[in-house]
Order: C-alpha cells, then structure tokens, then sequence
C-alpha cells in the first residue's frame, strides 16, 4: 500500500493501516522523540503520545507539504507541551557570555550514541533550545515564541547550552565507559 492510501485508510480509522503506519514511521519519531526528551522512557511516552494526536488528527493532514514533516512537528510540539507543563525556571540572560563558542572535536572519534546522551544530559531548556535551533532549523523568534520566552533568552539559552554540551563531550572524551 502505498502512503496516500494508507494515509486514506488511517483517515477511515482502519485499525491494521494505524497499525501499518505506526511500524513505518516509529522508529523515525521515536528518534525525534528521543532528541527532546531527557531520556528513553520519556522519549517512547512522548512517541505514544503523539501517535495518540496523528490519529485524531490525520483527517486534517491535506497532502500539502511532507507527511512525514507533518508527523516530526506533531511529535516535537508534544515533547514542548510537556516542557511547558512543568513550569522551567527561565534562566536570566548574561550578555557577557556570549563570545564565539566553537565545539572541536573529531566526529570519529565520538560515536552519535556518546553526543545524544550528552544532549539529553542537558537541563530541560537547554536541550530544547539546542535542539530546535541546531538541529531542527528554527530560528531565536520561533522558539521564543513556542517556549513563551524572550529570543534574547533563546539566544543565550543556546551559547550555555553549546558551552555546557561541549564540556560534557569533553569529560566524556576523557574518560569513555566502558559496555560490558
């Protein structure tokens, strides 16, 4: 079945194309899950939960634009919404930190498993900025106004996050666990 059709039988609440369309898109959103979320079992509620959402809303989903984007923006602002539940603190801005921050390390040398740990190590809004910014393309005013904060604070937000993950990786660096 191709995704038009299974997007049409999902919107008919067919249980086996839900079933089909979760198999195909679970791993991909767990991994954006994974991105925002501070560890796996929050990242697998958060993949629960906006599966939950795609369903009630996939009779919404008008074939404009990528259907898979469609599903990532859903799992991302789900991961936000539970942010905003629990009330952050906004971390005041210092103007005097913000000087370059290049984070040099060699990519091989550092496995992408070591990195994602590292970024969910970060404080809450920290990782959200980080993520938002660096790895999924929005800019200082869109996430100030997904989190209810200033672009100042997404700015400054983002440099201590990079200063915070480029220590972490570098603790990391020097000192690898070893799998058992």
């Amino acid at each position: 079945m191709n995704l038009n059709e299974l997007i049409a039988s999902c919107k008919k609440n067919d249980r086996h194309s839900q079933s089909e369309l979760f198999s195909r898109y679970k791993d991909v959103l767990y991994l954006t899950s994974l991105k925002y979320c501070r560890n796996e079992v929050e990242a697998e509620d958060n993949l629960h939960d906006a599966f939950v959402t795609i369903f009630e809303n996939i009779k919404k989903f008008n074939g404009k634009g990528s259907f898979e984007g469609w599903m990532k923006r859903i799992t991302i602002n789900k991961a936000i919404d539970k942010y905003k539940e629990k009330k952050p603190i906004n971390i005041a801005i210092n103007n005097d930190i913000l000087e370059d921050t290049n984070v040099d390390w060699d990519e091989e040398t550092i496995s992408l498993d070591t990195i994602l740990m590292c970024i969910q190590e970060l404080p809450d809004q920290y990782r959200l900025i980080f993520n938002l910014y660096q790895l999924d393309d929005y800019s200082h005013k869109e996430i100030a106004t997904m989190l209810g904060i200033s672009e100042g604070t997404s700015r400054s937000n983002f440099h201590r996050a990079k200063l915070a993950l480029k220590e972490t990786i570098s603790v990391e660096m020097a000192n690898p666990k070893k799998i058992i």
